[in-house]
């Protein structure tokens, strides 16, 4: 998850750091040798704990570098991606942070394509990462089209149900991280 959920102080920063340690492991690193992949992903898990430190400390560029870090052991993990985007926009660099987050977009985008729909999240991540660039009618176009291709998904059904896209997009905290 890292800085891409609902981010409104440096405490809640941390809490999505977190959620990238994990990710990390689920995130099939480029096809190696199984002891490199591992070595990799646990390098990058590093970078990102340390990563979580700097935006304790509000140290939002030395986070984004640790996080570009972490990202080239890791470039198919979106959450990383998402959170370089956010310090960018704390850092005051929204050009750049577009590019990020557009990086992120593609890494879902990818995901979902590779898993044929078993799962919701990398279609989720995107409708995530589309209102966050501002693209909001596109975010709910991609939720209609993952709700159709999704049909018996519950995380959708409850997505759609609880009206989380709209939940997103009225909280203060992510319109801090919004394009």
């Amino acid at each position: 998850m890292i800085l891409s959920r609902s981010l409104s102080c440096p405490r809640l920063l941390a809490c999505g750091f977190a959620g990238a340690a994990l990710l990390l492991g689920s995130a099939g690193c480029a096809k190696s040798d199984p002891r490199e992949t591992e070595l990799r992903r646990k390098q990058a898990e590093h970078l990102v704990a340390e990563a979580d430190f700097a935006v304790n400390l509000r140290e939002w560029t030395r986070a984004e570098g640790l996080l570009l870090k972490a990202a080239e052991l890791t470039p198919e993990n979106g959450e990383i991606w998402i959170s370089i985007g956010a310090t960018r926009v704390l850092r005051g660099d929204k050009a750049q942070a577009r590019s990020a987050y557009e990086r992120a977009l593609s890494a879902f985008a990818d995901a979902a394509s590779e898993k044929s729909g078993a799962s919701a999240d990398p279609w989720l991540r995107q409708v995530h990462v589309l209102a966050l660039l501002g693209r909001e009618k596109d975010a709910r176009g991609l939720l209609e089209k993952a709700s159709r291709r999704l049909q018996d998904n519950r995380e959708v059904k409850a997505y759609l149900d609880h009206r989380e896209i709209d939940r997103l997009l009225g909280d203060p905290a992510f319109a801090r991280l919004r394009l």
